[in-house]
């Protein structure tokens, strides 16, 4: 059986900052640790989190996934030294990883990732994903996972991120750090369910722009236009801006099927753009020609609104089963920088508050990320620009 446990912190040093999140999660029994997963904003060294990790907890699986910040049950915290871990003891995992997932290959190599996985560990029934957020066709890792799992399999997760750049990110494997690697985290411990939502709280707004030009996840042309030109022009920003000066302000909009926007509680699903060169823009799935994108507007009152709607929805879910963990992937978009320190400690309080057992707050981990992973209409979906909760309970 598995048991969760976690801690976050910001500290400079970052072999202090690792013993920290082991020591505030299991005490002094971290050594007995059989899987370690950490956030870790870019500030710190990833081989020096592993070598840290491993001389700490030698038996334990050790991974790995730069982000933008972190959500753990000692609160919010987006600076470039924070860490924040989810330590797990128990068997019942798998864990397998893949290097070089880019968007053009995306389908074939989570093919080989997923069926490396299933012939690791039988029985899964749930699957934590975490890929690069940079160049890659998410829709097609669903696709491929699926095609070997089946499409029941909730998959969750988040794509790694750096610091609001756009320019790397990090994936972490025991000793291997990867910047377009991938890996799935299997559970099979059967007393255990995981319920996810995701929601976004942003409105669509104008005339939308046209896709015109596409190969793959890669848009070529906007409104018979250069991608990233256009796309810009309509931002007011210049061609020559930097994908961090767009993420904030540039989320893209896709339309939805009414039932689909009745659950999400938006007509549009959001999508960001972590790469341009060109004139063209790397898009998070694959971008059919004739799609209409709407630029976007964030909603204040509403994200607080459609924050408490899913937390309660997945608080009846759960019913009368109990919060054993809850991963949490956030986009960075949502932090920071787009919202004052107060304003995102509370939106953390109230999604972290109906799952308090017995007053406190279950092993959480949270990551600010480029993109998260939660079920939509009964199917796995890729999000962007969400808050995604993934409640495991038993």
């Amino acid at each position: 059986m598995l048991n969760f446990y976690s801690g976050s912190t910001r500290v400079v040093n970052t072999q202090r900052g690792v013993l920290e999140c082991m020591e505030l999660a299991m005490g002094n029994q971290y050594a007995d640790a059989d899987l370690l997963l950490f956030h870790s904003s870019v500030g710190h060294n990833f081989n020096e989190i592993w070598a840290t990790a491993t001389e700490l907890a030698p038996d334990a699986k050790i991974l790995a996934a730069s982000c933008c910040g972190v959500v753990g049950r000692e609160g919010v915290s987006e600076s470039l030294k924070d860490i924040a871990l989810m330590a797990i003891k128990g068997k019942e995992f798998g864990v397998s990883t893949i290097d070089n997932v880019f968007g053009y290959n995306s389908y074939e190599q989570c093919h080989i990732l997923a069926t490396d996985l299933k012939n690791k560990c039988e029985g899964i029934n749930m699957l934590y994903f975490m890929a690069s957020g940079i160049d890659i066709s998410n829709d097609e890792c669903i696709m491929a996972i699926e095609y070997v799992f089946g499409k029941d399999v909730t998959i969750f997760g988040a794509t790694s991120s750096d610091n609001m750049k756009g320019v790397v990110s990090y994936q972490l494997v025991d000793g291997n750090v990867y910047e377009h690697g991938a890996f799935l985290l299997g559970f099979s411990d059967a007393t255990l369910k995981v319920h996810t939502q995701a929601t976004h709280g942003f409105q669509a707004f104008g005339e939308p722009m046209v896709v015109t030009k596409s190969n793959g996840n890669i848009i070529e042309e906007l409104n018979g236009r250069p991608a990233w030109q256009e796309y810009t022009n309509h931002l007011g920003l210049n061609a020559d801006a930097t994908c961090g000066k767009t993420i904030p302000i540039g989320a893209l909009a896709e339309e939805l099927l009414d039932e689909q926007a009745t659950e999400y509680g938006n007509k549009h699903i959001l999508r960001v753009v972590t790469k341009h060169d060109d004139n063209k823009m790397y898009y998070a799935t694959k971008c059919a020609e004739g799609t209409k994108l709407w630029l976007t507007l964030r909603n204040e009152e509403l994200i607080f609104k459609e924050m408490d709607r899913i937390a309660m929805n997945l608080k009846s879910k759960i019913g009368e089963r109990t919060p054993v963990a809850v991963f949490h992937a956030d986009c960075l978009a949502r932090g920071r920088f787009l919202f004052n320190r107060i304003i995102k400690e509370e939106l953390v309080s109230r999604m972290q508050y109906p799952f308090h057992v017995n007053g406190e707050c279950p092993p959480w981990l949270g990551i600010y990320g480029f993109g998260e992973f939660a079920r939509l209409g009964g199917k796995n979906t890729y999000h962007n620009y969400t808050t995604a909760l993934y409640v495991i309970s038993r």
